[in-house]
């Protein structure tokens, strides 16, 4: 057993994330004998002494068979109204399985705006605190019924991994139908499944396919990978396998694939610029700015930037590039769009009095990997 596998096992705070295809049928709605199946592996975890937080995806799909739809459909409004039949109908599944344990559970609705708005992040992570701390279990989706653009591809495994941050969880389970990651389609025939992955060079050549083929789903493995690296780089250990494979990754976490932490823990303020603010602009920086930003953690002062993109005001949150184009830190600017331009490029001292602060300060700035 790796390090990884035992922090995962030992763990007293997960989440754990189970996707559409792993509850649902696009032909029959809710397979209540699936979720079952999830919710026994959770409970035992529970049982034991742990905290679980569910992040569940199925509101959709579990409106499609009440509401006579066959497949997912690809309207907006339809979408909308499959999810809030089948929402009403994943919750009370839940709360009627979970009741077989004596456990209560609570429905969080999240929408991208409850991340992305600072405040609303902070009462997101209050009520999820509470009801762990009042011996329930958050059941997290997000809110299709009023989601817009926040509809798309692989929404609810990057959901994980922020909720993962936000409730201060040791470590994320990523439930699907695929038993773990695979060098290439395991479906084609040759693919190898790879067991650890301890950075990125573990990485390498791996071929990661689209979205889900269940048709009642939005992610693929992309998304999965793509989850575990916001997780792993703030801290957080992940480990991707089946939900049939429930019951081993909530109990020794010897199976699927297990996703190194490689970065220690943000605090939640950095966590949230890094990966959950949502970003009005773009700065482009000269190699000294990026050097004093990234390697130095270096407030970003005017000398340095090199070009201003977007329409932003003082307060929100932008991205900082370096040359060649790369993201390499994201940051609160100090300054709206409009007054930068006659900045740009000039040293501090060349600046009147009142424009000589930083445009990014070091403490609300942080470097992306």
């Amino acid at each position: 057993m790796s390090v990884t596998r035992k922090t995962i096992a030992a763990a007293e705070r997960v989440v754990v994330k189970v996707g559409s295809s792993s509850l649902t049928t696009a032909e029959g709605g809710l397979d209540y004998e699936r979720l079952s199946g999830v919710v026994d592996s959770v409970a035992a975890r529970i049982v034991s002494g742990g905290q679980v937080v569910l992040v569940s995806s199925g509101a959709i799909a579990a409106g499609l068979a009440p509401l006579g739809l066959q497949g997912r459909p690809k309207d907006l409004a339809t979408k909308q109204a499959a999810a809030s039949v089948g929402q009403l109908a994943l919750a009370h599944a839940y709360a009627e399985s979970f009741a077989r344990y004596g456990v209560t559970v609570g429905q969080v609705l999240l929408t991208a705006e409850d991340v992305i708005r600072r405040g609303h992040y902070r009462n997101a992570q209050r009520t999820l605190h509470r009801l762990l701390g009042l011996g329930a279990v958050p059941v997290v989706n997000e809110n299709d019924t009023v989601a817009t653009t926040e509809i798309r591809f692989g929404d609810n495994d990057r959901l994980a991994a922020l909720v993962s941050h936000l409730v201060g969880a040791e470590a994320l389970i990523l439930l699907s139908d695929v038993d773990a990651l695979y060098d290439g389609d395991p479906r084609s025939g040759g693919a190898s499944a790879i067991r650890e992955v301890n950075g990125k060079d573990d990485m390498v050549g791996v071929e990661l396919g689209g979205a889900g083929a269940s048709g009642v789903g939005t992610g693929g493995m992309v998304s999965k990978v793509q989850a575990a690296k916001v997780a792993c780089t703030s801290g957080i250990p992940v480990l991707l396998t089946s939900a049939e494979l429930a019951d081993r990754a909530l109990g020794p976490a010897d199976v699927g694939t297990a996703f190194a932490a490689t970065g220690a823990r943000l605090s939640a303020r950095r966590f949230w610029l890094a990966h959950a603010a949502g970003t009005r602009g773009r700065l482009w920086l000269d190699d000294g700015a990026v050097t004093a930003v990234v390697e130095h953690r270096r407030s970003l002062l005017a000398a340095g930037i090199t070009a201003v993109e977007g329409e932003f005001d003082s307060g929100d949150v932008v991205e900082l590039l370096n040359p060649q184009g790369d993201v390499v830190a994201r940051g609160v600017v100090a300054y709206d769009a409009g007054e930068l331009p006659e900045l740009v490029g000039r040293s501090t001292y060349e600046l009147p009095p009142e424009q000589r602060r930083e445009v990014v300060h070091a403490d609300d700035l942080v470097p992306l990997r």
